[in-house]
């Protein structure tokens, strides 16, 4: 079954429009440090606005545990969403409450309003569905339609993704469309030769992913911490370098399942390995098969892909049609660690094809790293759910919009 779309629903002029929407943006002190997902929401509900509907957006921040916390509070989201449209935006101090009541109800054709954190209501992550249900059913009595557009939590069933969707006439908006047609195409017609570039700590948030695309992908790059198992699996020391042990066989079988297949397998050859976790630690570049052939000799731990292997990387990304990326090649938040994830970031940019950065660390890495979101082909909104998309997993935001 195909996807309900926008078109879908009809003329919304007048009508109430709950958007769930996925506005858990970074805080520091109060202040949105990267507004990426408030500005992926901005099409569809502008669309919404120039229909005449009447938009309460709604999303989670955090993980509130069910209960108001002020530094969950969507406030400075709403803020800073009435800046990006240029209008006033009204905010509800509670999710289903009195106040969300008064503020929807005052909302005249083109208004928008957002209320309170979900999550501040145990029944929106509740594992009951007799509670879950009842919360969305009162959500439900807010709006006239529901049009869902938080991509980041489609892979979670609950009150406002999926309860809320069969309550209310529901779609797709034009966010959920786009990951919808992106990540469809990385599983089902990539253009070739199509590049998997695999980072973050572990293998084990991967294993998914990878067994799904061995048999899909020309190459797979494996960095970040995980590229440490692998180099342990091939039989090199890494020092004190995140390992997982318990993935050591599982990693043996990748290994020998791309030689089978004929997948370029693309490992680090060398590392930059550091004294410890720290911005200012000292650090040397070693080889991959020479870790601890250092001065910190097993006390180094590895926090980068090399500069030998972030050229190898980047000529295999730019070589490739399709490239999907999903991880930091290091610990890009330290600047002396950062050198792999930028050269990835920017042999992404130069892809004569689709890029696709895979959300979660890897959006975050991009931004703080000074690209553009529009250098790239894609930017997803949803880590989690991209992962679970490519591993072939039913979503059941997804499936309850039509998605089969």
């Amino acid at each position: 079954m195909a996807l309900r779309t926008l078109d879908s629903l009809g003329s919304l002029a007048g009508k109430r429009v709950i958007v769930r929407v996925d506005f858990n943006v970074p805080l520091k002190d109060g202040v949105i440090t990267d507004d990426g997902r408030v500005r992926a929401a901005l099409p569809t509900i502008d669309h919404l606005i120039g229909q005449g509907a009447r938009v309460i957006a709604c999303s989670h921040l955090g993980r509130p545990d069910g209960a108001p916390d002020p530094k969950y509070s969507l406030e400075p989201v709403a803020q800073r969403l009435s800046e990006l449209l240029g209008k006033p935006v009204a905010f509800a101090g509670d999710t289903v409450g009195e106040s969300a009541e008064q503020v929807v109800a005052a909302l005249a054709d083109g208004d928008v309003a957002v209320i309170e954190n979900l999550r501040f209501n145990p029944g929106e992550t509740a594992k009951d569905a007799g509670e879950r249900r009842a919360f969305a059913e009162q959500l439900a009595s807010l709006g006239d339609t529901l049009v869902s557009d938080g991509f980041g939590v489609v892979h979670r069933k609950q009150a406002s993704v999926y309860d809320l969707a069969e309550l209310l006439p529901s779609a797709a908006g034009y966010l959920i469309e786009k990951e919808v047609e992106v990540l469809d195409r990385l599983t089902e017609n990539p253009e070739r030769p199509y590049a998997v570039v695999l980072g973050g700590s572990k293998v084990s948030d991967k294993l998914g992913v990878i067994e799904h695309l061995l048999p899909r992908a020309d190459k797979i790059l494996v960095g970040g911490g995980m590229l440490f198992t692998f180099l342990a699996a091939l039989g090199h020391k890494v020092g004190k370098s995140l390992l997982e042990a318990d993935q050591l066989e599982t990693v043996k079988g990748y290994i020998a399942t791309a030689q089978e297949r004929g997948v370029e397998l693309v490992l680090p050859v060398d590392a930059v390995m550091a004294s410890g976790f720290a911005a200012d630690a000292d650090h040397v570049v070693a080889a991959a098969d020479a870790l601890e052939d250092t001065a910190f000799g097993a006390e180094g731990m590895g926090l980068d892909i090399g500069p030998k292997s972030a050229e190898l990387f980047a000529d295999a990304i730019r070589s490739s049609r399709t490239v999907f990326w999903n991880g930091p090649m290091g610990v890009f938040e330290m600047p002396a660690f950062a050198a792999g994830t930028r050269a990835v970031a920017q042999a992404l940019t130069e892809v004569d094809g689709l890029s696709v950065v895979g959300g979660g660390d890897s959006a975050a890495a991009v931004r703080q790293l000074g690209f553009d979101d529009a250098a790239f082909g894609h930017i997803s909104t949803g880590g989690g759910a991209s992962l679970e998309f490519l591993e072939g997993k039913k979503l059941p935001g997804l499936e309850v919009l039509g998605w089969a």
